[in-house]
């Protein structure tokens, strides 16, 4: 289906740029600043890290606009099951982090964070096992090994037992070496593809690479939930749905693509709202045992203004938002004609 882009003057005048803070360092941030969009039908959520180019940014424009403009597919499902996310704290604040979602079935742990080491990576992995012995555990490196490395951790790691690990190496066609060179060990662990699939110009090749088990899709990196379903649809991989550190408001749009997927064999990454000390709604989207219910995100006036970001960065993130519309309209990405 092809969308009607909204003028840039009705984007700038719904938008509320905020910046919340975080209860431990995720990302290398202790601040997430995010721009949201209220449309007709909803609230979009423009959230695309700083250091990406307006050429990637206007995927998560695309997404915004989709969530405030047009909504979502139909749900098969209304409740979504989540894992809890361990950032890479050190082993003794495993607890304290986990304590905040409730019952958990299934855990993303960060690795591979810079300026720790492996050694790190066991302590943190394994205080999660033995916190929650009959949990699904999974790992994240956000490509940050090299081959030999992702080989060597991996062996060591899976010894507790690892429901995937996502993104080990950054490229794609490392991802299909240590998925040969852990076959050829007999390393349990299946490799899933993130930033493989949703920072590619193609995210399909990762699949025809047969360079992962399973894919991670983001809703606002791919470009809303309607061209993430295609993608899934495409690639024929076992899909979880995950979020790019959100609010409420862009945690809706995942769980929208959860409840509209044909398959969901996994826990998704939908629980990162309790990584935030605050969130932008009143009554934010959390896990309680084990999953989320599908229902709608409305951003809170008050809570827009305690959170506002300075006018600096206020200014910053409209000044790109202009640009980001300007590609999004010229390029379109199979998805918008202008209005």
């Amino acid at each position: 289906m092809v969308l009607a882009l909204p003028p840039l003057e009705d984007l700038l005048d719904s938008a509320h740029v905020v910046r919340l803070p975080m209860r431990v360092k995720f990302r290398g941030i202790l601040e997430r600043e995010t721009l949201l969009l209220k449309g007709p039908v909803g609230w979009g959520e423009f959230c695309p890290f700083p250091e990406y180019r307006d050429a990637e940014a206007s995927r998560w424009l695309a997404s915004a606009v989709e969530a405030g403009w047009q909504g979502f597919p139909a749900a098969l499902r209304d409740l979504i099951p989540v894992n809890a996310t361990v950032p890479a704290v050190t082993a003794d604040r495993v607890p304290e982090v986990l304590s905040r979602f409730g019952r958990v079935d299934a855990v993303k742990v960060k690795v591979a964070e810079k300026g720790q080491d492996l050694a790190d990576d066991l302590a943190r992995v394994h205080a999660v096992r033995e916190a929650l012995p009959e949990a699904a555990v999974r790992v994240d490196a956000n490509g940050g090994w090299d081959i030999p490395q992702a080989v060597h951790a991996l062996g060591k790691l899976s010894a507790v037992g690892l429901e995937y690990a996502e993104q080990p190496v950054p490229e794609i066609e490392g991802l299909a070496e240590v998925r040969r060179h852990l076959a050829a060990a007999g390393t349990p662990v299946l490799i899933a593809a993130d930033e493989s699939v949703r920072r590619e110009d193609d995210p399909l090749r990762v699949a025809r690479a047969g360079a992962a088990d399973l894919i991670v899709v983001k809703v606002a990196p791919l470009g809303g939930v309607a061209r993430a379903l295609d993608i899934v649809a495409q690639a024929g991989l076992p899909a979880v749905v995950s979020s790019a550190l959100d609010t409420s408001i862009g945690i809706r749009a995942g769980l929208a693509l959860a409840a509209a997927l044909p398959e969901l064999p996994y826990a998704c990454g939908l629980g990162t709202v309790s990584l935030f000390a605050s969130d932008i709604t009143r009554d934010p989207l959390t896990a309680h045992d084990g999953g989320i219910r599908l229902r709608e995100a409305v951003a809170d006036q008050g809570l827009l203004e305690q959170f506002a970001a300075p006018g600096e960065r206020r200014r910053w993130w409209l000044e790109r938002l202009r640009r980001v519309h300007t590609v999004l309209a010229s390029s379109g990405q199979g998805l918008f004609t202008n209005s």
